[in-house]
């Protein structure tokens, strides 16, 4: 008897949620296998028994979708289990894993159409031991969202990187953006007419630009200001701001130096309380946070916590010659998933790059040896991001994220 004891509690430790499911609420049970230790002896020995008390050491997992946007596939998704135990779950409804285990465990949703994103590509949980845990996930589908897409820290007639991100730019739709330092070194009309318009001025009418330090290397950034004309806002001001689909966009210029800081921000703040929109993103050319060489820039403190008072979404960058990746954070870098900013480091459109070696709280993905463009899905109440290295296309870093 002892020996049929110790092998009964080893199965029972080992066993997983397994059994049926139908109706609106899938359902996973151990129904039909016997639970409790008289049972389990009996079944040990050949014998049957009624017995389906629950396992002390287990509770229930109900995972709840919602489905953003028009569902494209009646039939649902997939919902697996830690790789091994799979239920059908309705667009907009629920599934039931009853009697797992206690202890950490890794859901994961499939069966998605191409224009539906989940929030997150596998969802850890803790089953509490007697307790339900409900974890709720979005799926966000939306068929060609609009698009925002590019880079800073670009062209030079020095090198030919610039040539390979122009080249990602041919074959994506959408809105062009920089992130400053457009042309290199001085941002002068002829640089502009000889390094720039071959590449990415091919893109030029589809280009909402941001301006960087090199741009005003040449004074007033006339060169600058001169070719991209009313597309870069105002000559004195260099910040502005559009709409695109459901989303407002924010450009403005970190070249304190050069911009009367007090009107920009005054002016931000303005615009973000008259374009409350439910999704904002901002680009400008100089990283409130980075892991690269020129790092943190505490100039722009004012600028992101306008940003993060109105709760915008996403922030854009140039300036370190790397791509980086942030996780949501406040202004003092403090991580906040709810309401942070998002931010991404994107000085990899043609210039040098650089390694980015003084990681900082919250970086999330770094890559210092490929050059690339940022593309960013904006569909209504989520994003996508996509960084897609030149040459070939490869997508080496992607995600997707609901909207505050």
């Amino acid at each position: 008897m002892a020996s049929v004891l110790r092998a009964v509690r080893r199965r029972g430790r080992k066993a997983g949620p397994e059994g049926s499911s139908s109706g609106p609420e899938a359902k996973r049970t151990l129904a039909g296998r016997p639970t409790t230790l008289v049972g389990m002896l009996l079944a040990a020995a050949g014998c049957s028994s009624d017995t389906t008390t629950p396992p002390v050491d287990s509770g229930d997992l109900v995972l709840v979708i919602a489905t953003v946007g028009a569902d494209p596939d009646p039939d649902g998704y997939t919902a697996t289990l830690d790789g091994n135990v799979s239920l059908p779950v309705a667009a907009s409804g629920s599934v039931t894993f009853s009697q797992v285990l206690a202890g950490e465990h890794e859901l994961s949703l499939s069966g998605l159409a191409p224009q539906c994103m989940s929030a997150r590509e596998s969802l850890s949980v803790v089953v509490e031991a007697g307790q339900v845990t409900t974890l709720e996930e979005s799926v966000f589908c939306e068929t060609e969202p609009p698009v925002l897409v590019g880079a800073g820290d670009i062209a030079t007639c020095d090198l030919d990187s610039d040539d390979a991100t122009a080249v990602l730019l041919d074959s994506i739709p959408g809105t062009v953006f920089t992130a400053g330092d457009n042309v290199y070194p001085n941002g002068t009309e002829a640089e502009f007419a000889d390094c720039y318009e071959p590449t990415w001025g091919r893109h030029r009418l589809r280009t909402r630009p941001a301006a960087g330090n090199h741009d005003y290397n040449t004074p007033g950034a006339t060169g600058y200001y001169d070719y991209f004309g009313a597309s870069a806002g105002e000559a004195d001001k260099g910040y502005y701001s559009f709409d695109l689909g459901t989303w407002h966009i924010v450009v403005l210029n970190s070249n304190l130096e050069d911009v009367d800081g007090a009107a920009q921000l005054a002016w931000l703040e303005d615009d973000l309380a008259m374009n409350p929109a439910a999704c904002t993103a901002a680009y400008w050319h100089h990283p409130r946070f980075s892991s690269g060489f020129h790092g943190n820039d505490e100039s722009v403190d004012p600028l992101w916590d306008a940003l993060y008072a109105a709760g915008v979404e996403i922030a854009v960058t140039g300036h370190d010659h790397h791509y980086e990746r942030f996780a949501p954070q406040d202004g003092d870098g403090d991580p906040d998933p709810a309401a942070g900013i998002r931010e991404f480091v994107v000085g990899t459109g043609g210039i040098d790059l650089f390694p980015a070696p003084f990681v900082k709280a919250n970086s999330e993905v770094r890559r210092s040896t490929v050059h690339g463009v940022l593309k960013l899905s904006l569909a209504a109440g989520f994003y996508r991001w996509e960084f897609i290295a030149a040459p070939g296309g490869e997508i080496v870093d992607s995600g997707v994220s609901a909207c505050h």
